[in-house]
């Protein structure tokens, strides 16, 4: 898909996309410091009336002896609307999101879960840790300043998440007198970092650019008459008319499941559940494994193959599922069920249950792109565990083979990562597991980097196609 930006690509994109009734839509905003991504959020809170009435006092209270004075663009008392998600008092005294900000809130059409990530450098991490389960991404830019060194890291990081849309937001269009100029040059520079970056390259993202002012809520919640130059849509427009990441790939994607719990309760049930007239006899040979789906679907009847690591795929067919008491006859992602297989395997937590005859044989060789999340450096010949699905192994580090340069978005030859950097590494196994490219899967291609002495989280992992690598191990596990 081409990242060529324009208004009428996105008014259209708006006419022709279907209303989300009823539907969930995740989506994160990104920037960096100052930018106005807490302001922005809370904008779009206060104007879709997600603010109870006596929150509202407290931040207008609040506003109010932090010296938050003026009058807003309708002449009303001015409220600073980004203490609605700064909570924390070190955010709160710093004037800076430091934690990522989770709010909820819905409009006629559609229910949002909203997460609002730091801008500071120092908290990369949490930014990864808020756009990996986002169908979208929010990234603001002050129109005084345009696209910044965060801005390209903020880029490079959705780029490698795959995060389905992208939306840049310059804000601040007000204290540059709603300047079309400035707008356009900002715009040219976001189309050229897409195109370096390649964004919209596997054929999902989309990259769409709005003028904002989310002090005042031009463009935010309603078209604003300011910007008579623009005529594509208001940011929640776009919001509430996007198709999810599970919408767009509910085709492309083959049934993956996760084991986490084998339920098997020889009819020792729940006191109350045999006091409600459930029949303890009945679950007596009762077998299932519980889990959630985290791509495609399953009816009962499908041929589905049983994987654990170190044994060949064992193939069976779906008898049943159980979702809340009832039994199904199909389940989709993202739900939560319980599995009946026609053969007794044994099944573990950690294995997958996959559909028949979609899945590469399990590989001990995990070839990486690494968002380096910890402030101790990355080398070559370290220990750490990779929590891939509900499954932790052991790994080390064979090499580390690059670094994403900002300035060129090109990989430079490196022997070590550091906080915030993003590379590629190589890592050896200590049992093999069913890795899938990220590209074509994003939940079973995602994995973590734990360090085993703390169980700290290192690094977020996406994996890469196996390069063919058949030399000699060189460590041993």
């Amino acid at each position: 898909m081409s990242t060529d930006i324009d208004t009428a690509r996105a008014a259209a994109l708006l006419d022709d996309a279907p209303l989300a009734h009823a539907s969930l839509f995740r989506f994160a905003t990104a920037g960096s410091v100052d930018d106005g991504k807490s302001t922005l959020v809370g904008r779009l809170l206060h104007d879709s009336k997600a603010i109870l009435a006596d929150q509202l006092d407290a931040v207008a209270r609040t506003s109010a002896d932090r010296g938050f004075g003026g009058s807003g663009a309708a002449g009303v008392q001015a409220i600073d609307l980004a203490l609605l998600t700064d909570g924390l008092r070190a955010e709160r005294e710093q004037g800076i999101t430091i934690d990522v900000a989770y709010r909820y809130f819905a409009t006629d059409r559609r229910s949002f879960i909203l997460a609002d990530c730091p801008g500071h450098v120092q908290y990369t991490k949490n930014t990864v840790t808020g756009a990996s389960t986002a169908d979208a991404v929010v990234v603001l830019i002050d129109a005084r300043k345009g696209v910044l060194e965060q801005t390209r890291r903020h880029l490079s990081v959705l780029q490698l998440l795959r995060v389905a849309h992208v939306i840049v937001a310059v804000n601040k269009i007000d204290l540059v007198d709603f300047s079309e100029d400035v707008f356009r040059g900002i715009e040219a520079d976001v189309q050229k970092v897409g195109r370096e970056l390649g964004l919209g390259s596997d054929g999902i993202a989309d990259l769409l650019v709005v003028p904002v002012s989310a002090l005042d809520g031009d463009n935010v919640v309603d078209r604003s008459d300011r910007t008579p130059w623009y005529d594509g849509p208001a940011l929640l427009e776009v919001l509430e008319t996007l198709p999810a990441a599970d919408e767009l790939e509910s085709h492309l994607e083959s049934f993956r499941f996760p084991v986490q719990l084998v339920v098997r309760p020889q009819g020792a049930l729940a006191p109350d559940a045999v006091a409600g007239g459930l029949d303890a006899e009945a679950y007596r040979d009762y077998r299932a494994y519980a889990g959630q789906i985290t791509e495609g679907s399953v009816k009962v009847g499908d041929q589905v193959s049983v994987l654990t690591p170190g044994q060949a795929p064992r193939t069976t067919t779906v008898t049943g599922i159980d979702f809340a008491g009832r039994e199904l006859t199909e389940a989709v992602a993202p739900q939560s069920v319980a599995i009946r297989l026609a053969e007794e395997f044994d099944v573990a937590r950690g294995d997958t249950i996959a559909a028949a005859g979609t899945i590469r044989e399990a590989s001990a060789d995990l070839y990486a792109a690494l968002c380096w999340l910890s402030p101790k450096p990355l080398r070559e010949g370290a220990k750490v565990l990779v929590k891939h699905g509900t499954r932790t192994v052991q790994a080390l580090v064979r090499n580390v083979t690059g670094k994403l340069d900002l300035a060129t978005f090109q990989l430079e030859p490196t022997s070590t990562l550091e906080l915030n950097d993003i590379g590629h590494a190589q890592l050896r196994l200590a049992a093999p597991l069913p890795l899938e490219n990220y590209l074509h899967h994003r939940r079973t291609g995602a994995f973590l980097v734990i360090d085993p002495l703390d169980g700290n989280t290192l690094a977020a992992g996406l994996v890469k196609d196996h390069p063919g690598d058949h030399e000699d191990e060189r460590y041993s596990i």
